[in-house]
């Protein structure tokens, strides 16, 4: 990791466009030059949302997620954590087998998402969930947390008045404006819990969003590696405090999450935009694999945590 934070600050100095991936582990990072992309088998879109005209198209798609046992097994042992004060909120993830036609190449090309992402044929995502911006000197943070299904009855207040939905947003948001207030002054909570409606070939959902921003310094370009570093790993995908969150999702989750809830984005000489990597789905042994989770805090409830697990099993197909 500390090769690809100088190597970011050295492009930031040169002004020079850079495409950055890195895992949510920070063992695996990738920096490349604007010139080197198309040598490596990488395609992405960032910060564009598609205008859809249709409705969203239907396609076979199976989901296999991990029993409700093994979820039930793993959530009693987190909040084993939560009841001691270990932590005060973790994003509990698994791998769920997906069975469809379409490739992960097509995959990419046809869902819909403001943050999309096709690395070597190895895995595909396509993030609704913005990780920094920054624009002109101003950088911004755009956590989400909390969602629910947008065709239930009077779903917009059931999100925006569950009590546990708000505690384990306002934690996350908390986090994030002191990860910002690292790198950045002046900073502010812009808005606070707002929905958005991500669109997928299942069911329709809501998702609770927040946004946060502050000032950078006026040598923030050679810096740009350290401002990243030091918000990492992403506070919506990991929990509070993080170090230590960290250290019991391993224990509690089993396996490295690798690229899986990383970061990646662009940096075009001026100014940056980036996605936490959720909605992931990655090959592995002739098999597609869908990771999805959620943030669990000592109010939670383990069937509604392991419904939501599943509801984020889609394809935003259009």
């Amino acid at each position: 990791m500390k090769t690809a934070v100088q190597q970011m600050n050295q492009y930031g100095r040169e002004s020079r466009p850079f495409f950055f991936m890195i895992d949510y582990e920070m063992e695996r990072p990738v920096v490349l030059a604007h010139e080197e992309i198309s040598k490596v088998g990488i395609y992405f879109k960032i910060g564009q949302v598609c205008i859809r005209s249709n409705p969203p198209m239907r396609i076979p798609f199976e989901k296999i997620p991990i029993d409700f046992e093994h979820y039930q097994k793993a959530f009693r042992n987190l909040k084993y954590y939560l009841q001691r004060g270990d932590t005060y909120l973790a994003n509990l993830t698994f791998p769920a087998e997906i069975i469809t036609p379409l490739s992960l190449s097509e995959i990419y090309r046809r869902s819909y998402a403001p943050y999309k992402l096709l690395y070597k044929n190895e895995f595909v995502v396509f993030s609704p969930e913005c990780f920094i911006k920054i624009r002109n000197g101003h950088i911004g943070t755009y956590p989400m947390k909390g969602t629910i299904d947008a065709t239930l009855p009077d779903a917009r207040r059931k999100i925006l008045s569950d009590e546990k939905e708000k505690a384990e947003h306002a934690t996350i948001v908390d986090l994030l404006r002191n990860d910002l207030s690292q790198v950045a002054r002046k900073v502010k909570v812009d808005r606070f819990r707002y929905i958005e409606k991500l669109f997928t070939c299942g069911k329709n959902l809501l998702q609770v969003s927040s946004q946060i921003s502050g000032i950078l310094p006026s040598d923030f370009r050679q810096h740009i590696g350290e401002i990243l570093g030091n918000m990492l790993p992403a506070g919506s995908v990991s929990g509070a405090p993080k170090i230590k969150t960290m250290t019991i999702l391993r224990n509690v989750e089993g396996i490295i999450r690798g690229y899986y809830t990383g970061i990646f984005g662009y940096f075009d000489g001026e100014n940056l935009d980036s996605a936490v990597m959720i909605r992931f789905i990655e090959r592995k042994n002739e098999h597609l694999y869908f990771r999805s989770g959620g943030g669990i805090t000592a109010m939670s409830k383990v069937k509604k945590e392991y419904q939501e697990l599943i509801d984020k099993i889609y394809v935003p197909i259009i």
